[in-house]
């Protein structure tokens, strides 16, 4: 097995875990968990990062996979994936700015933009999910090449 293999399952490892630890925690703070809620938003935060250390390395070294499906479906594939990248852009966002609410003890304004993230968050995961089973399981393509041997 290579690393092209690999890092994609490890990848949406991460994004699963970090929306499974967002919903956990969101069940903490509605039981007024604070600090158990603190934590585990801090871990779905880091497990969102290591999921974003690992996409950007595979990138930038092994390279992205190019669609393998049928032709047919091509262009609602690529729809689909713009929707993705679209929100996980914008749950980015969303994370950063709620986090740093957070941090900054302004829990009234972090209350109501947690909602909202947490509920793109979700949404970003199902369809990154859905990302990967698209292009590694029912329809496995070829890769492009890596982005550092394009730039050199």
């Amino acid at each position: 097995m290579s690393w092209y293999d690999v890092l994609p399952a490890i990848s949406t490892s991460f994004i699963a875990i970090s929306a499974i630890l967002v919903a956990i925690g969101w069940a903490l703070i509605i039981r007024k968990k604070r600090d158990a809620h603190r934590n585990t938003m801090i871990a779905a935060a880091i497990a969102a990062l290591i999921f974003f250390i690992i996409y950007m390395s595979r990138t930038i070294f092994v390279g992205n996979t190019e669609w393998g499906g049928p032709e047919s479906l091509k262009t609602i594939y690529l729809i689909f994936l713009l929707f993705h990248i679209t929100l996980a852009t914008i749950a980015a966002v969303f994370g950063i700015t709620t986090l740093v609410l957070a941090f900054r003890e302004r829990f009234a304004k972090h209350r109501k933009w947690g909602r909202i993230t947490a509920v793109i968050w979700f949404a970003t995961a199902i369809t990154g999910i859905t990302v990967y089973i698209l292009l590694y399981q029912l329809y496995p393509g070829g890769h492009t090449k890596p982005l550092i041997d394009a730039i050199f």
